[in-house]
């Protein structure tokens, strides 16, 4: 891989802690979630993060390749649902759904369009054959 651009952020404290980028821009108290046994889910945590990380990454990819096809839609959107949860071996694993939204094609192109977006998708590149992904895909 030719790097393009290299970021750092430092977490403290682990699911209960803070993450935190080497610009300041991202400072985040972090905890464990209540279905994971944390007191209540006011605060962001790892899942959270991946997650609007996952959707902003895929719907720049999902933009690039509507641009590219020249092709006009409305404004698109992606909704990344991650979940944690216990493998065979005991330790833990993710699982991502992706819920986009491509209107003004026909349902066929939106997903056509998305399955593009799935293969230059750098977050989609990471997890492939790591975790399950599941893509809904809508028109309107």
């Amino acid at each position: 891989m030719k790097t393009i651009y290299t970021t750092s952020v430092t977490a403290k404290g682990g699911r209960n802690g803070n993450v935190k980028s080497e610009n300041g821009i991202l400072d985040l108290e972090v905890r464990m979630p209540k279905a994971l046994g944390g007191a209540n889910d006011d605060f962001t945590n790892p899942e959270m993060l991946f997650a609007a990380g996952y959707s902003a990454c895929f719907d720049s990819a999902l933009n690039l390749i509507i641009s590219k096809s020249k092709i006009e839609t409305g404004e698109t959107t992606v909704n990344a649902k991650v979940s944690i949860g216990q493998i065979e071996n005991g330790g833990y694993g993710l699982a991502a759904e992706l819920e986009v939204n491509i209107p003004g094609v026909s349902l066929e192109e939106a997903q056509t369009l998305t399955e593009k977006a799935h293969q230059i998708c750098p977050y989609s590149n990471a997890t492939r054959n790591n975790m399950e992904v599941k893509l809904t895909v809508t028109n309107s």
